[in-house]
């Protein structure tokens, strides 16, 4: 049975010398990790994890190493001040094997406060951490500590092999707090979102199964598709959204997609209080763990797979960037390979990249799509896996297509000012020769 404690008692079970393992930004127990923060004493404390949503000072501490596996906001606030801190790149399905090859001493999660029979649910996020918890529960060598706020939902999986909670005799410090889950609010979009959600809208047919990503384009989709004459949708998705949720209120999402048919989807969630409140002990929403969500070969056995999401660049080999700039961490990896590979397991299935045709730095304005990538890019997703490109001047289908055909289809849906120089780049590649001028 779990040892009911405060924050600060949780925070003195870690040795100054120690492992410790958090869940990726939704599952982050904020008030435990504000604990840390507040002694001084650390000798060498390594901390895994993945797009934080705590700003702790913990992390500032010279003492302690910070290893993520997903840069947002506050990784490259902290890269940017000197803190001990490292990128691993990793899709998010591959965090588990990193885990397993490093287990951490002490494993600790956010989760709704336990029910009359004990189970508290592990809430926004399943992920990769999970089969850790309960081995660090199990294993009287490790610890767990677990955060639980009544401001988390009750979020269910699939019971009885993945349950999605943790039951009170696994737990070994159980803290209470008053914190909320981290809220992301979704701005009306721009013209540009706007139009390319209406480019992406187009490849979307009715009964098919979708996977949406963080951003503004994925929520107008989910928007336009709710207001839209479609339907009998499905969802198979990383991360679910508030404008999945509109998608359900709208009666268009019935689940009738060939693998976990009834539910939707999800390994953790992100959006508004709104849709927090909605999830909680809503039946229509399974949460399981990111090996199975992010499974090319799961994902690809759903009826007709339509997977959208976001990249930075894209060069006319159909070479994608979607996780730096310049060479410099941005954000990660993530699902971003696997929801573009599973589709292609299937002839019916697509997978959209989404991105603007410019960006303006300083005064100058730059075309994303570009003729080649400059030295030191660091590429997320090969040519041989990439799809369709969707900016706000159209569609590009690269699948099947030539170098040339490739450049030119870009072309056609680069900004005007770009078009002639990747056409001509394009015409330089034919018969598999470089681009790039000598």
């Amino acid at each position: 049975m779990a040892s009911v404690v405060s924050a600060e008692d949780a925070a003195a079970a870690v040795r100054s010398v120690d492992t410790l393992g958090i869940p990726l930004g939704p599952g982050q127990p904020g008030a435990f990790l504000d604990a840390l923060a507040r002694r001084g004493d650390w000798e060498e404390l390594r901390v895994g994890g993945a797009l934080l949503t705590v700003l702790s000072e913990l992390f500032s501490h010279p003492n302690v190493h910070y290893l993520s596996g997903f840069y947002g906001p506050i990784e490259r606030l902290l890269r940017d001040s000197g803190a001990n801190i490292s990128f691993a790149p990793a899709d998010f399905r591959r965090f588990e094997p990193i885990l397993d090859a490093a287990p951490p001493r002490v494993m600790t999660t956010a989760a709704a406060p336990p029910d009359r029979d004990g189970w508290c649910s592990l809430s926004l996020h399943a992920g990769a951490t999970v089969g850790h918890l309960h081995q660090a529960g199990a294993d009287d060598d490790r610890l767990l500590i677990v955060e639980v706020s009544e401001r988390f939902p009750h979020t269910l999986g699939l019971p009885p092999e993945y349950r999605h909670a943790l039951h009170v005799d696994e737990i070994d410090l159980l803290l209470e707090s008053d914190r909320e889950p981290l809220t992301i609010e979704d701005p009306p979009p721009t013209e540009t979102e706007q139009a390319i959600a209406e480019h992406v809208r187009s490849f979307v047919f009715e009964g098919a199964t979708l996977q949406t990503g963080i951003g503004a384009v994925p929520s107008t989709v989910a928007t336009l598709l709710a207001v839209g004459d479609g339907g009998d949708y499905g969802v198979h998705s990383e991360m679910f959204t508030t404008g999945l949720m509109r998608l359900h209120e709208a009666g268009k999402v019935t689940n009738r997609k060939g693998v976990y048919d009834g539910v939707s989807v999800a390994t953790f969630a992100a959006g508004t209080r709104e849709l927090y409140d909605w999830l909680d002990a809503n039946t229509e929403v399974a949460f399981l763990p990111v090996e199975l969500v992010n499974s090319p070969e799961v994902m690809s056995r759903n009826r007709t797979l339509i997977t959208i999401n976001a990249a930075l660049a894209v060069d006319i080999h159909g070479q994608v960037v979607a996780d730096t700039i310049n060479g410099a961490q941005y954000s990660g990896i993530g699902g971003h390979e696997d929801f573009v590979s599973g589709p292609a397991l299937s002839l019916e299935a697509r997978s959209l990249l989404c991105v603007p045709s410019t960006v303006t730095v300083g005064d100058e304005l730059r075309s994303r799509i570009v003729p080649w990538f400059d030295a030191g890019t660091v590429i997320t997703t090969p040519r041989h896996q990439v799809d369709v490109i969707v900016t706000e001047y159209g569609a590009a289908e690269l699948q099947g297509k030539t170098t040339h055909q490739r450049g030119e289809a870009l072309a056609a849906i680069a900004h005007p000012a770009f078009r002639e120089s990747l056409r001509a780049a394009a015409e330089r590649a034919t018969g598999g020769r470089s681009p790039v001028v000598g």
